[in-house]
């Protein structure tokens, strides 16, 4: 069986957003549509699935790592802040967005609170889906495999406008 080290993470990030998406039922805040990721950004995210993207990329990475809080994963999601003149400086990753992706997860039943409540821990269920996505991305040939968002961006064509001659 494969697992999930042995497929392009990125495929199965994308693979798992669209899961959760479109056959879990979960649900963006309201509030996520109006966020930053943390302090060291300067807008938005350009994607509008990204909380999936982000729900899904925590999962992985609670499967990878074993056991995780929530400060490690604002390190990990953590980037460098641009101050202008001033050199850059590291800024952690904000703490809500994770903490409520980890909550969605547990309703799921992917992840549950450790024994020793020092963070969260991958259940049998949420092994067993990753797994099973993990073989059905390995099924996929690389070739079908796209880099793309979730959403393919939709090429606007521009109004044709018909101008009137004059006699």
């Amino acid at each position: 069986m494969t697992s999930v080290k042995d497929v392009n993470p990125h495929a199965l990030i994308n693979m798992v957003a669209k899961d959760l998406k479109e056959t879990k039922g979960v649900k963006m805040p309201e509030f996520a549509a109006f966020v930053k990721t943390g302090s060291h950004r300067e807008r938005t995210p350009d994607n509008p699935d990204w909380w999936f993207v982000r729900m899904a990329s925590i999962l992985r990475k609670v499967y990878i790592s074993g056991s995780v809080d929530v400060n490690s994963l604002r390190n990990y999601y953590g980037g460098r802040k641009n101050r202008g003149v001033r050199p850059e400086i590291f800024r952690k990753a904000g703490g809500k967005i994770i903490r409520v992706c980890l909550q969605d997860l547990e309703k799921l039943g992917f992840v549950k609170i450790s024994d020793n409540k020092n963070g969260r821990i991958l259940t049998s269920k949420g092994q067993k889906y990753l797994d099973l996505m993990a073989s059905n991305l390995s099924k996929v040939s690389p070739k079908e495999i796209k880099k793309e968002p979730l959403e393919k961006k939709v090429k606007q064509e521009k109004p044709k406008v018909e101008v009137e001659e004059k006699q």
